[in-house]
């Protein structure tokens, strides 16, 4: 290939799903340093350099998985989702635990959580299993028996981790797909009566203590105000006091005086509007409210179904993530630990977000080099 034939397939070359992600990711690594330079944790403040190291390597994969064809995502999808089952079984056998929780596997210093990238193998071999099916043809609860289980299955070896958070993640992510391949309204409504009644069996019966504290606090958090109560209530006072234009960067008290625990994790988003305000914290929705439409597009403008379910199973990580982690700070839904995407720091989920961002680009250039 010479210089002519380079510069005109990077012409060709769709940067806008690489380019928003980039732009969230700078909005990102800024606050997350402002949200811990403070710390009285030394090895807090060099968190953002790990960030960018991460960032930097997440481009790396994205990119280079962008030039793959789909076809070859197809055909590996099944291997990928049953790799993944195969570590998340390790992770409960060999894991490395940390907070209470047993969700990486370690190899000297390097740690991995793969229930991170099992976000992304679901959302593949939903794909491959529906696209066999006519995609016109409305379906049945007969027909979400074994697609439910590819979900099922890894959302119950996440949750025994502990992590009921991503657990319930993988079944939200399998709803947003059953509804794009056209579940009957019949079939809706009985789902969702389902889900009323596993959600109360289950938190009378399967959750632990303090999940349960979680969801009563979000009804009420002044109910323990220094307890379990105090993350929400501190966030919400994060949130309040940036008023319309912000603190300023490095003005956030608390993140400055530790007020908020897991700033940098969980609470970016409050530490982010306590210095930028409704205005910047307006701007940032914006950012991936169009990158949620670009995932959108991308489903309407693919000529596979299977490329199209994977746009919007990609396109259900993100909103899912977005969503519930600014409901969480906001005291609209309960706190479950989930990160915003390419906010939060964590290098597995940053790599998530950059494999999906290299799978929706590599459909995209689909259209134009392959």
């Amino acid at each position: 290939m010479n210089f002519n034939d380079i510069m005109k397939a990077l012409k060709r070359y769709d940067f806008s799903f690489i380019g928003i992600a980039a732009v969230i990711f700078l909005i990102g690594v800024i606050n997350l340093y402002s949200a811990t330079h403070a710390s009285s944790k030394g090895d807090l403040t060099e968190l953002y350099k790990v960030q960018v190291v991460w960032f930097f390597l997440s481009v790396a994969v994205g990119v280079g998985l962008s030039f793959f064809q789909p076809k070859n995502y197809y055909r590996m999808s099944y291997i990928l989702y049953f790799a993944n089952i195969a570590l998340l079984i390790l992770v409960l056998v060999l894991g490395h635990t940390g907070m209470g929780a047993t969700r990486w596997l370690a190899i000297g210093p390097f740690r991995f959580q793969p229930s991170e990238s099992m976000k992304v193998c679901v959302v593949l071999a939903l794909a491959r299993f529906f696209s066999k099916e006519n995609p016109e043809k409305e379906m049945g609860l007969r027909d979400m028996i074994f697609p439910f289980l590819i979900a099922f299955v890894p959302a119950a070896l996440i949750i025994v981790e502990p992590d009921l958070g991503t657990g319930l993640l993988l079944i939200l992510i399998f709803f947003i797909i059953a509804f794009y391949r056209k579940l009957k309204w019949k079939s809706i409504l009985i789902v969702g009566l389902i889900g009323i009644l596993s959600g109360s069996l289950m938190y009378k019966f399967a959750l632990k203590d303090y999940q349960r504290k979680r969801i009563l606090t979000f009804l009420d958090p002044a109910a323990d105000v220094k307890g379990s109560g105090y993350n929400a209530i501190q966030s919400k006072i994060a949130i309040g006091s940036g008023q319309f234009f912000g603190k300023g960067f490095r003005k956030s008290s608390q993140a400055s005086f530790n007020y908020l625990p897991e700033n940098h994790t969980d609470f970016v988003f409050s530490v982010y509007n306590e210095e930028h305000g409704f205005f910047g914290s307006l701007l940032l929705i914006s950012l991936y409210v169009i990158l949620l439409f670009r995932f959108i597009w991308l489903a309407n403008s693919v000529n596979r179904i299977y490329e199209a379910i994977v746009s919007i199973g990609l396109m259900a990580i993100f909103f899912w993530h977005t969503f519930i982690n600014m409901g969480m700070v906001t005291g609209i839904l309960p706190i479950v630990g989930l990160p915003l995407p390419l906010m939060s720091y964590g290098g597995s989920s940053l790599l998530t977000f950059g494999i999906s961002i290299g799978i929706v680009t590599s459909f995209s250039n689909s259209r134009n080099l392959f």
